[in-house]
């Protein structure tokens, strides 16, 4: 039994005559008694479909649990079936982190004992008491799933397996395979119910107990627990082999201790990241979490892994997170410090409130609109507010304040449609099993988004384009205001015509500063750009009063953004993508990645609860020369003293990338950073291939 052994078997395809069958037996459990209560319906479902799967086990498993099950011969249903329907990201259904060290303390029938008591608290409250009883049986069910688990591998002759997978059926563990083995299941059981990015939080420290215990008593090797953990992680692979697409399923590790702040690196830590290196596939999502008390040794373990191409771990900066979800005044500071990363760089009180929700916000389309008086520049409608025409603005401030009147009118539209996606009869789209797993949900006797959740829902705007806005504004403040080289209507002329006949001024913009060279004359458009969204969005909650974060990401959403708008005063052409998240404008930072992070430092993402996406791109030679990977640790560590907040790096070189466009078939397995997650290079689309490869390689530090 071995994980390369296992690793080939997770590789083998599926039989193409099977068909998914979730749906199916979702909708014949929720059509079992309909006379019931939706939520209690819902439980019934949620039982048929984690019942009803075969349990795929592996010759080779360490850790059980699988979603090929989900595969099946195809049946019909009544005819008179009614479908239920299902929440969706955007209403609060998944990128989730569940509370897994409250879990893993008390193990299922410890859910089912709060259960328990809160009925006992709630009674004769029919509503409270049907959502009890569903989770309820959701969590019978999900005994049931672990026996039969347990049954099909002591068929194939895996006894310990069978053995932990029996044991925690209704037990909390007390190993570290039976706590791994808790965790694995409950994670394709949120697979099964078709949930997305379901975050494992900060796994290396709640598994950390389980670790210690097991290596003190000589029933664990650090080389066993870190195979063990490989096992389970690569079969997040499976996705990418059924079904052909990757889970963004985050993983963070590091960080500081919730009680006092002080550093949580341990010994597993690195063992997950050397689990993850092992796997060398684009999920799982790892995120390492950086404090001043760090020891360096880690971030220089984070840089090998790196540069091994995966580009994973992400760094995130606690010191700019913690303070980032602590200035709302609604999470504990205890809280705030056990935060994880759901999904790409998403910050998230793990446990504690419903599940996330995001969009893109675009903000460059808002700088088009002051120039244009409303008027969008590639349909000629008027689409934005009316703030005045180009030749009205005598003075830069007037200009600025047009583009925060704009901006102001997009938000508003951007938070109504959030409230629109949540307009649904809520006490019809319950969700027992996924409230199992969110502290307080049992112990109130309510839906994780229905108030049950200790703390509301949090929306991320992800606004996109701070490069792009703050060269822009960079080029008018300096041709038009200062230099008076043009008036603001003959640039937005210019624009209007995409350049064409205006070599002149589309050289003079070009030639203007750019973010990222450590210019204040340019970075403090920038600064500019953080502080205003975050006025902005501050002033909005979500449905049910949580904050509304802004990030600085877009994904690859930069590329549609970009095709939305017209020509930008920063040289940038029309339905060009706009500047990559929090990062600068492609090629446009010259000056080293030194002057690039003095740059990416000046905003406040003190401010920035959900995160920034800063995309680095080195050569692999950055990374296999230790005196080079030293220096580029060091820098990194700079970079976040003063308030940097994220940085995620490729160390796959320009020929290469570029060989891969030319010749994929050479090129299957070659993994990248994109921007929040990574992927392999070959399946991505051409346009996003192309953004990637433009990125900035710095060669030297």
């Amino acid at each position: 039994m071995s994980f390369e052994e296992l690793r080939n078997e997770v590789c083998q395809p599926r039989s193409a005559e099977t068909v998914d069958i979730r749906e199916r037996l979702y909708l014949r459990g929720f059509n079992k008694n309909r006379s019931q209560s939706n939520v209690l319906r819902r439980a019934d479902a949620i039982s048929e479909l984690f019942i009803c799967h075969k349990k795929h086990v592996y010759k080779n498993d360490l850790i059980l649990g699988s979603i090929r099950g989900k595969y099946g011969d195809s049946f019909d249903l009544p005819a008179d079936c009614e479908y239920a329907g299902l929440r969706h990201f955007g209403n609060g259904f998944d990128h989730y982190a569940s509370n897994y060290q409250e879990f893993l303390a008390r193990g299922i029938d410890g859910n089912v004992s709060i259960i328990h008591s809160s009925m006992k608290k709630f009674e004769g409250h029919k509503d409270r008491i049907d959502f009890l009883t569903a989770a309820e049986r959701t969590m019978n069910a999900m005994s049931t799933v672990f026996e039969q688990y347990a049954d099909e591998a002591e068929r194939m002759g895996l006894q310990r397996q069978a053995e932990d997978c029996r044991y925690v059926a209704h037990n909390a563990p007390k190993t570290f395979r039976q706590a791994l083995q808790l965790v694995f299941i409950t994670h394709i059981l949120f697979h099964y119910e078709r949930r997305y990015a379901m975050a494992f939080g900060r796994l290396d420290q709640y598994l950390y107990p389980f670790y210690t215990n097991d290596i003190n008593n000589g029933t664990l090797t650090p080389e066993d627990a870190e195979e063990i953990i490989a096992s389970a992680l690569y079969k997040i692979h499976e996705l990418t082999v059924l079904d052909g697409y990757d889970d963004v399923c985050n993983i963070a590790i590091g960080g500081v201790k919730p009680c006092d702040g002080s550093d949580a690196t341990n010994e597993l830590s690195y063992l997950i990241l050397n689990a993850v290196n092992k796997c060398h596939v684009p999920g799982p999502n790892l995120s390492a979490r950086i404090n001043k008390g760090t020891p360096q040794k880690f971030i220089d373990e984070c840089l090998k892994v790196i540069g091994t191409g995966l580009g994973y771990p992400a760094l995130m900066n606690d010191d700019a997170n913690i303070p980032a979800l602590y200035r709302y005044g609604i999470y504990s500071l205890e809280d705030c410090r056990n935060y994880c990363m759901v999904g790409c760089i998403e910050n998230f009180i793990q446990g504690n409130q419903p599940p996330w929700s995001d969009g893109r916000y675009n903000s460059p389309k808002y700088l088009e609109y002051a120039l244009t008086n409303g008027k969008c520049m590639l349909k000629g409608n008027v689409e934005g507010l009316q703030t005045g025409e180009a030749e009205d603005f005598n003075t830069m401030d007037e200009f600025v304040d047009a583009v925060e009147k704009q901006m102001r009118y997009g938000a508003k539209i951007y938070v109504d449609g959030i409230h629109r996606s949540y307009n649904i009869k809520a006490d019809d789209y319950q969700q027992p099993f996924l409230s199992c797993f969110c502290n307080c949900c049992l112990e109130r006797g309510l839906d994780i988004n229905l108030g049950g959740a200790k703390y509301p829902s949090a929306h991320g705007a992800c606004c996109m384009g701070v490069a792009t806005i703050a060269d822009s504004l960079a080029a008018i403040e300096k041709l038009v205001f200062i230099e008076k080289k043009m008036t603001l209507a003959h640039m937005r002329d210019v624009l209007m015509a995409n350049f064409e006949g205006y070599d002149e001024e589309y050289r003079l913009m070009l030639d203007c500063p750019k973010y990222g060279n450590n210019d204040d004359f340019v970075d403090k458009w920038a600064v500019w750009f953080v502080d205003k969204h975050v006025e902005i969005f501050d002033e909005y909650r979500t449905s049910d009063g949580g904050p509304v974060y802004i990030a600085i990401a877009s994904n690859t959403a930069n590329i549609y953004a970009g095709a939305c708008i017209g020509a930008s005063p920063d040289g940038r052409k029309a339905r060009a993508e706009v500047s990559d998240a929090a990062s600068p404008m492609h090629g446009m930072d010259k000056n080293g990645p030194t002057a690039t992070f003095l740059s990416l430092s000046k905003p406040d993402y003190t401010k920035s609860a959900t995160g920034t996406v800063i995309n680095q791109k080195y050569p692999p030679s950055m990374f296999t020369e230790d005196d080079k990977r030293q220096k580029l640790g060091a820098l990194i560590r700079v970079y976040f003293n003063r308030g940097g907040q994220e940085v995620q790096i490729n160390s796959v070189s320009r020929d290469v990338l570029k060989d891969a466009m030319d010749n994929p078939s050479k090129y299957g397995s070659l993994v990248v950073r994109v921007s929040g997650f990574s992927a392999y290079y070959t399946r991505l689309d051409r346009s996003v291939q192309e953004d990637i490869l433009k990125r900035t390689e710095h060669t030297s530090i």
